[in-house]
């Protein structure tokens, strides 16, 4: 009986890096040997001591079957069924060899199947690397198995074990230089999001129960929902209360899921195994294992869509998820911090939001103030951002009239830090690198009422004291609609959608003087 010299073949499967490779080779090599019908590998999955997987298979059936398909009856096989002699090798690291299959009535547990197919004979051999078994490789031949070929197979099962417990530690080498470069990318990112806002600044009384509430909660590994419309600064609340957390030496990493595919989401947060979708080319690491250890910042959280809230609300409870694609449970330790500009509630009264994973991540709630509250910070803020956009375009920084200091803080400000940033900006780009700053602050709907004549035209710019005038016109005209009344139902504030604290201190900086004695 004619067998392939043996040097070659296990020069061959030592150069391969890639398991998969490798079982294709081991089979494909062992099947075109004279006389073998089939030849299959199973293995043990690395923290999986319950079964073995059939993970590869070749040959040539005589009843029309494909023998290169590893699903079926036996893909799985447990091993607690010492019965099964795949399981028997794998537990007892011993060989089986059957000489005539017919005679056999231990191990051949289809009879029928082995006449049909002309199987004759059985060879199988324990994968054995550093006395620890990896799994089975089995071979079925339609001649008698002689002690050459039974020989050529136990070291081909050796050379085997050690090309396979190679090829696994180097992907996971691979696996492991990858998650090293994608935790670098984000860090990086991380690094150039820090200086988006600077720091946080302010003095105000709504800011400085904010900060409060994150002195207090940041040690405690809390998850946290921080609360607020657009613009606030909660990515820099999340930064803060990681920073000042014992996890404050891991990753901080961020998903904002606004801006992921819906198809997409189980994936970015628990990761794929290459093939598991169209697309995925290769294994890729979700941001719950990347946060590992970390905190994981999960913003706009209200729009992940309701399918996958019970995926995620079980990392929350258990620590535990699969990637898209594996059977492998991985376990993680995260800490979550969501945010959000939407009312919740409202989400968990249409049906949108799961009631029990919003207590899950509403732990401990922080809302953030709007600027228009906070408008005692607007000067500290506006000198910030200023200084750090000349910074940024290599300009000189302005000078900063005490009058538009005096806007800012009367401007309602719908986009709040983000859009008083843009402001600044864009003013110091228009100040040409020196002179004095002006803010050019579009018109809100709200704060211009009805009762003030519209003259301008489109693209008529309106003079600074002509605007200021037609402000005031139109908070007097509330007021006088209201009887004086400022705040409550039928309020001037009301009226003109404004916080009451906002436009009272409007009015201060407009010189508008209230008539009657309403509060």
């Amino acid at each position: 009986m004619r067998l392939e010299p043996l040097p070659s073949i296990l020069l061959a499967l030592a150069e391969q890096r890639s398991l998969a490779e490798v079982l294709r080779q081991i089979v494909e090599i062992v099947a075109r040997q004279d006389g073998v019908a089939m030849a299959r590998v199973w293995l043990r999955e690395p923290g999986d001591d319950g079964a073995l997987h059939l993970r590869a298979s070749a040959g040539r059936s005589i009843t029309g079957a494909d023998w290169s398909r590893i699903d079926g009856t036996f893909a799985r096989v447990d091993l607690a069924n010492t019965k099964l002699k795949i399981a028997h090798m794998a537990l007892t690291g011993e060989s089986i060899r059957i000489p005539d299959l017919t005679q056999d009535h231990a191990w051949v547990r289809h009879p029928e199947w082995a006449q049909a197919e002309q199987l004759v004979s059985f060879s199988g051999h324990a994968l054995v690397f550093r006395g620890e078994s990896l799994g089975v490789l089995a071979v079925f031949r339609r001649v008698a198995s002689g002690d050459d070929c039974f020989a050529w197979l136990g070291t081909m099962a050796n050379a085997a074990a050690i090309a396979i417990a190679n090829a696994r530690a180097f992907e996971e080498n691979e696996r492991l230089r990858r998650e090293l470069e994608q935790e670098r990318d984000y860090l990086m990112e991380e690094v150039e999001a820090t200086g988006s806002f600077g720091e946080i600044l302010g003095k105000s009384p709504a800011l400085l129960r904010v900060l409060h509430q994150v002195e207090m909660v940041a040690p405690t590994g809390a998850n946290t929902l921080i609360l607020g419309e657009s613009g606030t600064g909660k990515e820099l609340v999340a930064r803060a209360i990681h920073q000042r957390s014992p996890r404050a030496k891991k990753p901080l990493v961020k998903v904002n899921c606004g801006s992921i595919p819906r198809e997409l989401f189980e994936s970015e947060f628990f990761g794929h195994v290459r093939g598991s979708f169209t697309g995925a080319v290769r294994d890729r690491v979700g941001r719950f294992q990347l946060a590992d250890g970390g905190t994981l910042f999960l913003d706009e959280v209200g729009e992940i869509p309701l399918e996958l809230q019970t995926k995620l609300l079980r990392v929350l409870q258990e620590g535990e998820f699969e990637p898209v694609g594996d059977d492998r449970t991985r376990r993680v330790n995260v800490r979550v911090i969501a945010a959000t500009n939407r009312d919740l509630r409202k989400e968990i009264d249409a049906g949108r939001f799961r009631l029990d994973l919003y207590y899950r991540l509403a732990v401990f709630p922080i809302e953030l103030p709007p600027l228009r509250e906070r408008s005692e910070d607007i000067p500290d803020l506006l000198s910030h951002f200023v200084r750090q956009a000349a910074e940024k375009f290599h300009m000189a920084a302005p000078a900063i009239p005490q009058r538009e200091v005096e806007r800012a803080r009367a401007y309602a400000w719908p986009g709040n830090v983000r859009q008083l940033q843009n402001a600044a900006e864009r003013a110091v780009i228009v100040s040409s690198g020196g002179g004095r700053l002006a803010l050019d602050l579009p018109v809100a709907a709200k704060t211009v009422a009805a009762a003030v004549p519209r003259v301008s035209v489109a693209g008529e710019v309106i003079p600074e004291e002509r605007w200021r005038e037609m402000e005031k016109a139109n908070i007097e005209a509330a007021l006088a609609q209201c009887g004086g009344k400022i705040s409550g139902s039928s309020g001037a504030a009301e009226l003109l959608g404004l916080k009451p604290g906002t436009l009272a201190s409007r009015m201060k900086v407009l010189g508008v003087k209230r008539t009657h004695g309403h509060a």
